[in-house]
């Protein structure tokens, strides 16, 4: 039996709704990793970009356990000398909570030429509404 590799034309690409509210953001993460890559279909090449789109409504009704709110911290640099900004985990989910869901899927993908257009198909929504309802299938799209 022959190990089929999957073409460029031969992508499928499927719309996935995730709504956010009251679940646990590490656990959110996995499951949006696990559809941006396409680990769960049959036809998984590693280098090949078959992942599906994602569409996360509610982003900021997540939740996280423990008291990561006020001791996680997130670091970014300016370039500058002394340009070390640290963030409270509490203070980027009131400020940017996309953000985030964003950072937390992107430390679960690989890190590879693939990675930026994985992250790319993610599209985070703070309400329950959005502009994808056509891809989506929704009824009363317009």
């Amino acid at each position: 039996m022959k190990t089929r590799i999957l073409k460029g034309a031969e992508i499928n690409r499927k719309w996935h709704l995730i709504d956010a509210n009251g679940q646990v953001l590490g656990r959110l993460a996995v499951k949006i990793a696990d559809l941006l890559s396409g680990k769960s279909k049959v036809s998984f090449t590693p280098n090949i970009d078959d992942g599906d789109y994602v569409v996360v409504v509610n982003c900021a009704k997540f939740s996280v356990t423990g008291k990561k709110l006020e001791r996680k911290k997130y670091y970014r640099y300016t370039g500058y000398p002394g340009g070390l900004r640290t963030e409270a985990m509490g203070a980027l989910k009131s400020r940017r909570p996309d953000e985030l869901i964003r950072r937390a899927v992107s430390g679960m993908l690989h890190h590879n030429r693939l990675h930026d257009r994985r992250l790319a198909r993610l599209l985070i929504y703070k309400s329950s509404e959005h502009p994808h309802a056509v891809q989506l299938g929704e009824k009363n799209a317009q």
